[in-house]
């Protein structure tokens, strides 16, 4: 592939703009994360979300770098990849980030970027550049991550009401506020697992542009390894306090019964889309598993209103964030010099 030249504080600043992405990937879906475990009351929110953080970064021993692969050679070509493209896939996914984060929206963090990715790639170099393969194993896990999470969260809440048919609610109760406190620690790692990743597929995308690392490597440098952990477990610790409650309320009122079934649910699709390289929603994940959850205590449980409005929210996703990030193509391609 074509390698560009960039001086280091081009690429110092095109690196600080991709960890600042995950900065708040983490701040926009800290809510996936403790919304179910503040709601219930299992931990007042100071607490969950330096819970949460732990285990985001906790994520670096449990997987495989496969997502990052998949982000990082697996959406668009490596070989159109260049600064100017990276600029404008990070301008357009915080772009569309900052905006449902004002708004208390639950969109996908994710998919913004896939979406910033593409839109960026389409404006330098059109369609043939795009990796279909990719695009459609991410695609389809739109419908299946919420769906599995849906399945998993609904069947676990019927199997442990009907195992603890006999308890009383008090003791019940007591049971699950413990095992909440592990569903979470393991719904974390699997958002870490999973959204970390990401971005270190778009900086490994950039390294290898700038001829820092080669495409034939099977990994990113440990540095940005470690850098995209922390941030997102950083962005995480600052959390995301409007979408909190639109996740741990709104949708469906929860108990620490059914927030240890929503979040093992979570948990349960994360771990298999991480295993199978496949970077997928923890916002559509976590929302399936409450919805099911709510739905399989009492169908007019879940507020299927507020439901529709936030798979509206993921429909835009991904062409809002790459219109956005395409429109930052033309800005970056105006602005940005390669430094020799």
């Amino acid at each position: 592939m074509t390698t560009i030249h960039l001086g280091f504080a081009t690429l110092a600043v095109l690196v600080a703009l991709a960890l600042l992405f995950d900065f708040m990937n983490g701040f926009h879906d800290a809510a996936n994360s403790i919304a179910t475990i503040v709601s219930t009351g299992v931990l007042k929110p100071y607490q969950a979300v330096v819970w949460a953080a732990f285990f985001n970064v906790v994520a670096l021993f449990f997987f495989e770098l496969r997502v990052a692969a998949t982000v990082g050679k697996g959406i668009v070509d490596p070989v159109v990849v260049d600064h100017v493209v990276i600029f404008g896939a990070l301008c357009g996914a915080l772009a569309w980030n900052i905006i449902t984060w004002i708004f208390g929206i639950p969109s996908s963090s994710s998919h913004a970027l896939i979406g910033g990715l593409i839109g960026a790639t389409l404006a330098k170099a059109g369609t043939e550049s795009l990796l279909l393969a990719g695009i459609m194993k991410v695609a389809l896990f739109i419908l299946i991550s919420p769906l599995l999470g849906f399945v998993l969260g609904s069947a676990l809440m019927l199997a442990v009401s009907w195992v603890f048919f006999r308890s009383t609610p008090r003791g019940t109760d007591r049971w699950f506020r413990r095992l909440q406190l592990a569903s979470s620690a393991l719904y974390s790692i699997g958002h870490g697992s999973n959204d970390a990743q990401k971005t270190m597929g778009v900086i490994w995308l950039l390294l290898i542009a700038a001829g820092v690392s080669h495409a034939g490597e099977s990994h990113p440098p440990y540095w940005v390894i470690i850098a995209c952990y922390l941030a997102l477990g950083f962005g995480t610790l600052f959390g995301g306090w409007r979408i909190v409650k639109t996740m741990g309320q709104k949708i469906t009122k929860l108990k620490p019964v059914g927030g240890f079934c929503a979040e093992t649910g979570g948990a349960m699709t994360l771990f298999l889309a991480s295993s199978l390289g496949v970077p997928v929603s923890t916002t559509h994940t976590i929302t399936g598993a409450i919805v099911g959850v709510g739905s399989a205590q009492k169908f007019s449980a879940v507020r299927w209103g507020l439901a529709g409005n936030i798979v509206w929210a993921w429909v835009l996703t991904i062409p809002a964030s790459a219109v956005m990030a395409a429109a930052a193509w033309w800005v970056g391609r105006l602005f940005l010099v390669e430094a020799l």
